[in-house]
């Protein structure tokens, strides 16, 4: 069962909203989450009672990004856990709502570990289920440390490849505080060089499915106060040519064995652009995305979303307006196919770093990224 209310009944314009949290109200703990399909125009909550709703909270992408689909899962192995729900069926339905980011097959693996554990240790179904919350619990706050050092390594390896200079930065897609326990990826990297007085232009790429940059980034970047402007994403090459960009930072869905980097859609071709023009191409993710067990980017299941993303002009939540997020109106001849993936594959020789809570890896080799892997992390 699902439950929708504004947060903001009161008119008010408060900080950007947590993405997700945890509640326990009388009659029973529920899963807040800030319902992504109907920013920026409003700000409301979907409240989770069972793991079905969640699973198709992120289908829907109401709740979305690498991190926070793992934060996600383990808080609905938790969820089911306490509410006397089959833990093995919801971590089934989970692990497998999207393909692509490992992350959410992670945060639910380590929180049904943790469930598990406690059962074989001779705890009952209330002990076990606590297990699963404190798991989930400490997997929120690890993705708020790791987005802050995220944002300590990139800014540092900025200043480096590039001394002296207030940015210009290209980004693609939603990295920020909506897709962490912290203030993001490439966005907190970004968020960083704006506090330190050092960023000059937030190029802002529209990006499918569901204009994510227009709707999300440039909504927490209007937040934050920097200064950014939106283009869609064909228009990113005349940036590059007219010499306007200093550095692209995105996020991953999914790091390959051998450095090759999954994320959305139109990723690849900005990592050309950016060889072409001679401009650094960074990759800011956790290490938990990286996934040495898929060897190389051919093997990244790449997500296909449903056509009329691409046939239909589709529109998010507009109040007033009568539309479900997510409706459209076709603009293309009936039954056009249309190809839609989620995401695109980058190979590790068009990735000038990656930029991890244990450090930055450049160049982008296999052995870096496994030896990236053994490190602890570092301040």
């Amino acid at each position: 069962m699902a439950d929708q209310h504004s947060v903001f009944a009161d008119g008010t314009t408060p900080p950007i909203a947590v993405a997700l949290r945890w509640e326990e109200p009388p009659e029973g703990p529920v899963l807040v989450l800030l319902d992504q399909t109907r920013l920026p125009a409003e700000e409301v909550e979907l409240v989770c009672t069972d793991v079905q709703v969640l699973v198709e909270a992120i289908r829907s992408l109401a709740v979305r990004g690498a991190p926070m689909l793992g934060i996600a899962g383990a808080y609905g192995v938790a969820l089911a856990a306490a509410r006397g729900f089959d833990v093995d069926e919801a971590v089934e339905l989970l692990s497998h709502a999207r393909p692509t980011a490992v992350n959410l097959a992670y945060g639910v693996r380590r929180a049904a570990t943790a469930y598990h554990d406690a059962l074989r240790a001779g705890g009952d179904d209330k002990r076990a289920a606590a297990a699963a919350l404190a798991e989930a619990r400490a997997l929120h706050a690890e993705d708020a440390e790791a987005s802050r050092r995220m944002a300590e390594h990139g800014l540092a390896f900025l200043d480096e490849l590039l001394p002296g200079g207030r940015y210009r930065i290209l980004t693609h897609c939603n990295t920020g505080a909506l897709v962490s326990g912290g203030e993001g990826t490439a966005f907190a990297v970004a968020g960083a060089a704006h506090r330190a007085g050092q960023l000059r232009r937030l190029w802002v790429d529209e990006t499918r499915p569901l204009l994510q940059g227009a709707r999300l980034t440039a909504y927490e970047a209007a937040r934050a106060g920097m200064a950014y402007t939106l283009l869609t994403d064909n228009a990113a090459g005349s940036l590059f040519a007219a010499g306007q960009v200093d550095a692209v930072l995105i996020g991953a869905d999914r790091i390959a064995g051998d450095g090759s980097v999954a994320n959305k859609v139109g990723s690849y071709p900005l990592a050309v652009l950016a060889r072409y023009h001679h401009v650094p191409f960074v990759v800011v993710a956790p290490t938990s995305t990286v996934d040495l067990a898929t060897p190389d980017g051919a093997a990244i299941e790449v997500e296909q979303r449903s056509g009329h993303e691409v046939t239909d002009v589709t529109v998010p939540y507009v109040p007033g307006s009568g539309m479900e997020p997510g409706a459209g109106v076709p603009v293309a001849p009936l039954g056009t196919q249309a190809y839609n993936p989620a995401f695109d594959v980058t190979p590790p020789e068009l990735v000038t770093a990656i930029v991890t809570e244990k450090g930055v890896v450049s160049p982008v080799t296999a052995d870096g990224i496994a030896e990236l892997c053994t490190r602890s992390s570092t301040g």
